[in-house]
């Protein structure tokens, strides 16, 4: 029996997202499978957080400040803690933003996936990657409360002399 070129595509497709998944460690979402493009671009996650640049929006999205302290090299970040740890590369766990003249400014996003055993001197967890990057960490949480992690920094919306995925961007002013 001949299978045709619409049939094979629709069972191969399936298929490599499945083995894409499984083989790289990035988290897909079903958008992203459904479009046949299984692991979204850092292109994909700009376009979708290109909303954010009105932070009222990210604020009514669920993203909430951390205070408005800046963190030179990073900025202020917005956290959405019901979004947090589903690596889901459309929809950042956090919003970095840079003071300006007008209030903030949209630089970057960044992910943070919980460790398992919440022991920084033990990594017994898998290290997380989302772009073909793994995560940095294990590191003990950032504020009170906050639980061991890894985190990745993506600097979308300003220009990194370091790269797009370093952790620190010299650009950053605060």
């Amino acid at each position: 029996m001949r299978i045709g070129t619409k049939k094979k595509r629709a069972l191969l497709v399936p298929a490599v997202a499945a083995a894409a998944v499984l083989t790289s460690g990035v988290a897909t979402t079903t958008a992203a499978l459904a479009s046949n493009n299984p692991q979204p671009s850092l292109a994909d996650t700009r376009a979708a957080t290109y909303k954010y640049h009105d932070v009222s929006v990210a604020e009514a999205d669920g993203y909430v400040s951390e205070g408005d302290e800046c963190v030179p090299g990073m900025g202020i970040h917005y956290i959405n803690f019901a979004q947090m740890g589903r690596m889901d590369p459309l929809k950042p766990d956090a919003l970095l933003y840079e003071p300006s003249g007008n209030g903030v400014r949209l630089v970057g996003a960044e992910w943070i996936a919980l460790d398992t055993d919440q022991n920084v001197a033990t990594d017994n967890s898998p290290v997380p990657s989302l772009f073909g990057h793994r995560f940095d960490g294990p590191m003990p949480g950032h504020f009170p409360g906050m639980p061991v992690h890894y985190d990745l920094h993506a600097y979308i919306w300003q220009a990194n002399p370091e790269g797009v995925l370093s952790t620190w961007n010299s650009n950053i002013r605060c």
